[in-house]
């Protein structure tokens, strides 16, 4: 059975009206429009809903009696779902869950979480730590509304807005014998023990500045974490590649690290937002990448202090 509102509409403006006429002059349409619609009606369901009264209108059967008040209720539920999704495009409210990766989501999310939370108090805000792949999956199926992630493998059904460009930069301990220097070439490094961080992207990134320069690291240790690199480079076990902004050159256990820029302008990581395809943005999730935006627009692209 396929009946349409507008059939509906058409039907109860009849029955109400007793008359083909008026209802046609009330819904602005043609008397052969109602007329055709209360029969598509009739055909589909199999009932006789109006008793036709040559010119003199027409009326309710019981059955269309029962008919007509089912239809006002439907109608009444339709356009109450009309308003509420009218509601989720204006206010900011309800939930809203996004994806950033873990080497982001730490220094980056955090304020903004707040600022909004303060600000929205009746949304729910949940950020989940995910590497690419998820990441692209749960935007792929509608988990995420979006992602904070890098421009790196993602398929065509995603769109990528840039925020900013993060260049690489080098973290050492603060008694390495290079931490005093001005800028350091990639080369000067490949000798010297590396602490890796080994996420899928971040890895390959930081191989690839290496292997453009026609040399490969020393990785002495791995971590799946910025505070365990961060801990391990302090300690004095090596040095690593950062493009993440850092407020501050403390490792958690309190000892201190140096921050050299790496020569030669070497490729930068593009940071921004991915959102699947068509998708129009929550007024939640709108009014939270404007504030993400306000904030990753605070970071000099040239300071790796952020």
């Amino acid at each position: 059975m396929q009946l349409t509102l507008k059939q509906l509409r058409y039907f109860v403006a009849a029955g109400e009206n007793a008359s083909v006429t008026k209802a046609a002059q009330a819904m602005f349409v043609s008397q052969p429009s109602i007329s055709s619609a209360i029969l598509h009606i009739e055909e589909q369901t199999g009932l006789d809903l109006l008793i036709r009264h040559h010119a003199q209108g027409v009326s309710l059967t019981p059955t269309g009696q029962r008919f007509l008040l089912k239809a006002k209720q439907l109608l009444t539920e339709a356009d109450n779902l009309g308003k509420f999704a009218t509601s989720l495009t204006e206010d900011v409210s309800g939930s809203l869950r996004f994806v950033s990766l873990p080497t982001l989501a730490p220094v980056l999310v955090p304020p903004v979480m707040h600022q909004f939370v303060e600000r929205h108090r009746d949304v729910q805000v949940q950020c989940e730590e995910a590497d690419q792949e998820k990441i692209i999956s749960g935007l792929l199926t509608g988990r995420f509304e979006f992602a904070l992630t890098y421009d790196i493998k993602l398929p065509p059904e995603l769109d990528f807005t840039p925020l900013v460009d993060f260049p690489p930069y080098v973290l050492l301990p603060q008694t390495h014998p290079l931490a005093a220097r001005d800028e350091l070439q990639i080369q000067e490094l490949a000798a010297e023990p590396m602490v890796l961080l080994d996420w899928p992207l971040s890895r390959d990134y930081f191989y690839s500045l290496f292997l453009a320069a026609g040399v490969e690291p020393n990785v002495a240790y791995r971590a799946k974490s910025l505070a365990m690199v961060r801990g391990l480079v302090a300690n004095g076990l090596g040095y690593t590649l950062f493009n993440t902004p850092l407020a501050n050159h403390i490792s958690l256990d309190g000892n201190q690290m140096a921050v050299v820029p790496l020569a030669g302008s070497p490729r930068p990581t593009c940071l921004g937002l991915a959102t699947l395809h068509g998708v129009r943005a929550t007024p939640a999730a709108a009014a939270f990448i404007d504030m993400l935006q306000q904030h990753v627009g605070q970071f000099d692209q040239h300071n790796t202090e952020g």
